[in-house]
């Protein structure tokens, strides 16, 4: 996976949307949706092209292919974030889906991409744990890329859990 593009277009694409975080708050809600979309089409792209690299290196080498859980893990986020994307669709034109409250779309969509980006976090952290990258990073450094993805996740959580849980609870 290209991990460094997908994680800052997921992370941004995430917090398009956050009053506080977003570097693209100045947009109407429309401009910052359609934002969050390329860039989420752009993570899917990037996501796509890692792997496809990914493949065709471990084809080169004679590797085993989904061999640690590093490797399916990011086969999993992969594959949550093409679904992720289609299921945006129902958001953007939501008369194909006139049975679905647009609230209810929106709850499932924002709970689906938490458990989506979590996915691809826990695929970066598990990556950051293999020997390559303990031979070739060490030290503090190593402790500070490890902390990128986990303190991300938590900001992640927190906005999509006041923006969509918490919230919903207190509504009757």
């Amino acid at each position: 996976m290209r991990s460094p593009q997908f994680s800052f277009l997921m992370t941004e694409a995430l917090l398009v949307f956050s009053p506080e975080s977003s570097l693209l708050r100045s947009l109407s809600r429309k401009g910052r949706a359609r934002c969050h979309w390329v860039l989420q089409l752009l993570a899917l792209l990037c996501a796509l092209l890692g792997l496809g690299l990914v493949i065709l290196h471990k084809e080169q080498l004679g590797k085993a292919h989904l061999a640690t859980w590093h490797g399916r893990a990011g086969l999993l986020a992969v594959l949550w974030a093409g679904l992720q994307c289609s299921g945006g669709v129902g958001l953007l034109y939501p008369k194909l889906l006139p049975r679905w409250p647009l609230s209810k779309l929106k709850l499932y969509h924002a709970t689906s991409g938490l458990v989506g980006y979590l996915l691809g976090s826990a695929s970066l952290l598990l990556g950051m744990c293999s020997l390559w990258f303990t031979a070739t990073v060490t030290g503090g450094v190593w402790y500070l890329a490890v902390l990128c993805p986990v303190i991300t996740s938590l900001v992640i959580m927190n906005q999509v859990s006041n923006a969509y849980l918490y919230r919903k609870r207190i509504q009757p």
